[in-house]
């Protein structure tokens, strides 16, 4: 039997008005099993099997409100032509017992994707845009106030579009330096009119589209919003910034908030610990100046973090402390030890990712097993295969969500 912290991870609880049957939500990891943008079997499959072994909200990554919103094109954005495949999967998901989020998000000035329909690629202000520089997008312009406007609609349209799938929940992304991420930091944003400068100022264009969503989904959605508690560089948003973030999200009605860290772009292993991703990429990189400038700045980027327990825990308690709304405890919780730890500093729920990938039945193993050790050698190899044939998997376990 399971200790008394870690017990009441595992009863029902409420996201906003929706009812899960305990607090572990299945993190919005990119799977990689969506080719050309299509929901295939496999990408179904991943997510009935994690169902079937516990979780009580999975996460659908990475949603894009619309197709230039893709990192690459490779990723789903919210259209007509997969309503089917999505209701398939949330009804087979459904069928587990477990409900369904999807992270709602925009690459912004961020992005390799071979099938973009503008001119460049828009975020707050005028940059390079490093991951496109070798398809053809290497320099990301300045949005007009205009166009910012109509991105809010476009997050709203695509929130709308998943309510009507049957999304249980929607994952907002304010973090990772995806779009409204880029907002929010003050080394991607160096506007001088409303949108820059204050934090409160960085935050205007994320808050609005909470408000937007809010508005376009009522209150039967929930709404959660990842946020990065630090940039992990210099001159980035701090914990102190995202202490203030988060109260500005419980006031615009958030229902959770997801308290990860770093940044894709600048600081990934911040977020994910241990082994380090760069060999993994360098193997998956068909490029051959990409894998030469990955070298380069390797051990800039790429920096060591050793893997440890509950590694976010120190921060995400600032967060706890400061608001009322529900907030999501992520990073390094692969033990019941740890859960009950988590628990006991006050956490709503807890998000788990390459954890699940090694062992989909973790939840309902963790319930039973108060001495339950997830095996996890957070070698990240997962991770680096976002981009192979197939998508992601534990690479020591790789038969696990093969159909039964």
């Amino acid at each position: 039997m399971t200790t008394d912290s870690a017990q009441r991870c595992f009863e029902p609880a409420l996201l906003g008005r929706l009812s899960l049957r305990n607090r572990l939500i299945k993190a919005a990891t990119f799977e990689g099993k969506s080719p050309n943008g299509t929901v295939t079997p496999e990408l179904i499959r991943l997510h009935e099997r994690l169902g079937e072994g516990g979780i009580a909200l999975t996460t659908l990554a990475y949603c894009a409100a619309e197709a230039d919103g893709r990192i690459n094109e490779h990723m789903l954005y919210m259209h007509e032509g997969i309503r089917p495949q999505l209701e398939q999967l949330i009804a087979r998901v459904h069928g587990t017992g477990a409900k369904v989020s999807g992270q709602l998000g925009h690459c912004g000035n961020f992005t390799k994707n071979r099938e973009f329909h503008g001119k460049r690629p828009l975020g707050p202000s005028r940059t390079i845009n490093a991951l496109g520089l070798t398809y053809g997008l290497p320099i990301a312009g300045a949005l007009t106030i205009a166009q910012i406007r109509d991105r809010v609609n476009v997050m709203a349209r695509a929130a709308g579009f998943m309510k009507s799938v049957g999304f249980d929940a929607i994952e907002i992304h304010f973090g990772h330096g995806y779009g409204i991420s880029q907002f929010i930091s003050p080394l991607t944003n160096r506007r001088k009119d409303e949108y820059g400068g204050t934090l409160s100022n960085r935050m205007r264009f994320g808050l609005q589209v909470l408000e937007a969503v809010r508005k376009e989904v009522g209150d039967d959605v929930a709404l959660l919003a990842k946020i990065s508690m630090t940039d992990g560089v210099r001159g980035g948003t701090t914990v102190d910034d995202a202490v203030e973030i988060a109260a500005m999200l419980e006031a615009g009605g958030i229902d959770a908030i997801v308290c990860s860290g770093g940044t894709s772009s600048m600081n990934p292993m911040l977020l994910f610990r241990g082994d380090s991703l760069l060999p993994g990429l360098l193997e998956q990189e068909k490029s051959a100046i990409m894998r030469f400038g990955m070298r380069l700045v390797g051990e800039r980027m790429f920096r060591k973090y050793p893997y440890e327990e509950n590694y976010f825990m120190e921060q995400a308690a600032r967060i706890r402390a400061r608001v009322q709304c529900g907030v999501c405890y992520i990073g390094g919780v692969c033990t019941t030890e740890s859960i009950a730890a988590v628990m006991a500093e006050g956490f709503d729920f807890i998000q788990l990712g390459r954890g699940l990938l090694f062992d989909p039945d973790m939840p309902r193993r963790a319930a039973a097993e108060a001495d339950y050790v997830n095996r996890c050698s957070h070698c990240n190899r997962c991770a680096t295969l976002i981009d192979a044939p197939g998508g992601i998997y534990c690479v020591e376990r790789p038969n696990n969500f093969l159909p039964s």
